[in-house]
């Protein structure tokens, strides 16, 4: 009896110490939420009374967000970094140490959710033009970046280290950058394209393309890239097909690049949107070593091309099978 008395207690003990352990956990859980809803701002931080401030978010030492600023949830500022102008940040962004955002010009800055600023990287301060455009949703704008005047960013974009950008460039979506590149002024850089470290990017890079080299050269579809964003391996495919056609001939095919393209839009199999997309820049873009022949698609041949579309959709559109 007293050996069963004995074994009773540690019983009970084991048992009240799991049920204070449970609440325990229980009381950090609510801790926890309380305490991601709750803003903290250091005190060595200048924050301007008129700013507003969203749940969640954290300013660190030294940092400044100025009378005009709007900060969405969750948003995370690291030392020294600083907000001013006409600002808005989304949801959740990140700026990293001596990041700068927004300056007390007219115009307006709006940084997407989801979008992390590099350390000491500028975005939206005073340049030569006083017009400024909008940087899209979940954007990775790495250190020592420069997105110039009148650019336009589209959504989901890596910017690696010193990622340099000229005026008036529009970057459209999913578009990857290696480090220390460089892109020309009125550029458009297309969806789902790389571009490889250290490039001088002088002209449009269309869409599904990887280009590199100190005048940047195409060196193929973005397969993996492709890959990754969840295409089709039949979409695939059909993209590989048509840039082999298109920009690396046999040797015992002499047409002219117009010529092919006709060709390769002729079939069926074949999606002529993109194909069009895929040739049509507005400069000329020559070709690596692997593909024989220049890529050559100036003014007139894309509005040649564009005239192709235009036929197509409206035969499309306009004929009806009884």
């Amino acid at each position: 009896m007293n050996s069963l008395l004995k074994f009773r207690k540690p019983l009970s003990s084991y048992l009240t110490s799991l049920s204070l352990h449970r609440f325990s956990s229980t009381l950090n859980y609510v801790f926890e939420e309380t305490k991601e809803a709750t803003s903290f701002i250091h005190p060595t931080a200048v924050v301007h009374p008129k700013a507003v401030i969203g749940q969640g978010v954290s300013v660190g030492p030294f940092c400044t967000i100025g009378s005009s600023a709007k900060l969405g949830n969750g948003c995370h500022l690291h030392p020294s970094s600083h907000i001013f102008g006409n600002t808005e940040l989304g949801n959740h962004c990140i700026l990293m140490t001596g990041a700068v955002v927004g300056d007390d010009l007219p115009g307006r800055t709006v940084i997407g959710s989801n979008s992390i600023i590099g350390h000491h990287a500028v975005v939206g301060i005073k340049c030569q033009d006083m017009k400024y455009k909008v940087i899209g949703d979940n954007n990775l704008i790495m250190g020592s970046c420069h997105i110039a005047h009148d650019c336009k960013i589209g959504n989901n974009n890596i910017f690696a280290n010193s990622t340099l950008l000229a005026g008036h460039i529009i970057v459209e979506d999913y578009v990857h950058t290696a480090g220390a590149i460089v892109v020309h002024q009125f550029c458009h850089i297309g969806s789902f394209s790389f571009i490889g470290g250290g490039s001088v990017v002088s002209q449009d890079v269309p869409k599904y393309m990887m280009v590199s080299g100190g005048r940047a050269e195409l060196r193929g579809l973005n397969l993996e890239g492709l890959r990754r964003r969840g295409f089709h391996v039949t979409e695939i495919r059909s993209l590989r097909t048509a840039y082999r056609k298109i920009f690396m001939p046999s040797n015992s095919n002499s047409m002219a690049f117009d010529e092919r393209l006709s060709e390769v839009i002729s079939h069926d199999n074949i999606h002529i949107f993109k194909l069009c997309i895929l040739a049509c820049s507005r400069y000329s873009m020559n070709t690596s070593p692997r593909s024989s022949g220049l890529f050559r698609s100036g003014l007139i041949f894309c509005s040649r091309i564009y005239i192709y579309i235009y036929i197509y959709i409206y035969i499309d559109t306009h004929t009806h099978i009884e």
